[in-house]
C-alpha cells in the first residue's frame, strides 16, 4: 500500500500503536526497517500514519516486536488501510479535519460515555435544537453552512440506531436541560426527545441534579469512546481552537475517574427521565 495523504486520527493511532511496541522492543527504527525488509523510512512514515499499512504487515511487525497480546495485534490489524470511505467524506472539504475525526471515532467506537454541563450532547440533539446552536455561532455562519452541519450532527446520529447500535451513557448536569436553547417549544422538544432516547436499551441518560454537592470537572465537555481493546480507547475534548484527541494512558485514566464521579452524583436512569419530564413542564 501506498502513501495515505493526510492522514486521519484513526491512520495516526495505528502509526503511534506501531511506535509504542517498537520502542516497547527496544529496536530502532533502522533495526525495525531491517526486520521487514524495507528501508527506514518506511518505517518512519508508517509509524506517522503518512504510509497505509495492511493487516498482515501489522501482525508481521508486532511478531518482530514480540507482542505477546494478541487482542491487541488483532485490534491493530483491523485499523489498517487507507482512509475510511465513510459516509462523512462528503463532508471533507467544508469542515475541519478535526470534526472529521471526530465522526470516524464515533463510527468505529465500541462505546461512548459523554460528560456535559450546559450542553445537550450532539449525539441526542434534534434538528432544531441544533438549528439554533448553530444559528448563535461567532462569527455567524452562512445559512447554507448551518444546514450543512445540521445535517452532519444528525447524521452522526445513526450509531444510535440500526441492528448494532453504539451503546451510549450520557451525563447530564441538570444547567444543560434548563438551557432553553431555541426558545419554550424547542426546548420542550428536545427534552421529550432526550426522554424518548433514554429508553432506549443501548442509551443510558443519567441527570446530576442541582444541589448534588460537589461537582467533578471543569465543565469542559467529555467524550470519552471505548476501542476494541482498552488500549485503544479515545478521549475527545472541545477546545476554543477545535476538537483535541487524548490516548496517553494517565489522561484515559484520569477522564474515566471523572465521568465515574459525574456517574456518583447522578441520579439513577428512572429518577433522571422523571426529572427531564419535569423540567419540560416548567418550560
Amino acid at each position: 500500500m501506498g502513501s495515505s495523504g493526510s492522514p486521519t486520527l484513526r491512520q495516526q493511532r495505528l502509526g503511534v500503536e506501531l511506535r509504542k511496541l517498537r520502542e516497547r522492543a527496544g529496536l530502532s527504527t533502522s533495526a525495525a526497517a531491517a526486520l521487514l525488509g524495507v528501508n527506514q523510512s518506511r518505517i518512519s512514515n508508517i509509524e506517522a500514519g503518512r504510509y497505509a499499512v495492511g493487516a498482515d504487515r501489522v501482525r508481521t511487525m508486532a511478531r518482530n516486536y514480540a507482542c505477546p497480546d494478541r487482542d491487541l495485534v488483532e485490534a491493530l490489524a483491523g485499523m489498517t488501510g487507507g482512509r475510511t470511505r465513510g459516509w462523512w467524506e462528503e463532508y471533507r472539504e467544508f469542515l475541519s479535519a478535526g470534526l472529521m475525526d471526530l465522526v470516524e471515532m464515533e463510527h468505529h467506537a465500541h462505546g461512548m460515555r459523554i460528560g456535559v454541563v450546559v450542553h445537550i450532547p450532539g449525539l441526542l440533539q434534534t434538528t432544531d435544537h441544533a438549528r439554533a446552536l448553530f444559528s448563535s455561532s461567532v462569527p455567524p455562519l452562512e445559512q447554507y453552512e448551518v444546514e450543512r452541519r445540521v445535517s452532519l450532527r444528525i447524521r452522526r446520529q445513526e450509531i444510535l440506531h440500526g441492528s448494532q447500535p453504539t451503546p451510549l451513557v450520557a451525563i447530564l448536569h441538570e444547567a444543560a436541560l434548563r438551557m432553553g436553547v431555541g426558545g419554550s417549544a424547542t426546548a420542550r422538544a428536545q427534552l421529550a426527545y432526550l426522554a424518548e432516547m433514554s429508553e432506549h436499551d443501548n442509551v443510558t441518560v443519567l441527570v446530576v441534579p442541582f444541589g448534588g454537592g460537589t461537582f467533578t470537572g471543569s465543565g469542559q465537555p467529555v467524550v470519552y469512546a471505548s476501542g476494541p481493546v482498552p488500549q485503544l480507547d479515545t478521549v475527545q475534548l472541545d477546545t476554543d481552537y477545535g476538537c483535541e484527541f487524548l490516548d496517553a494512558e494517565a489522561q484515559l485514566a484520569r477522564h474515566r475517574t471523572v465521568l465515574d464521579r459525574m456517574e456518583q452524583s447522578a441520579l439513577k436512569p428512572t429518577e433522571s427521565r422523571d426529572l427531564i419530564h419535569r423540567i419540560s413542564q416548567e418550560i
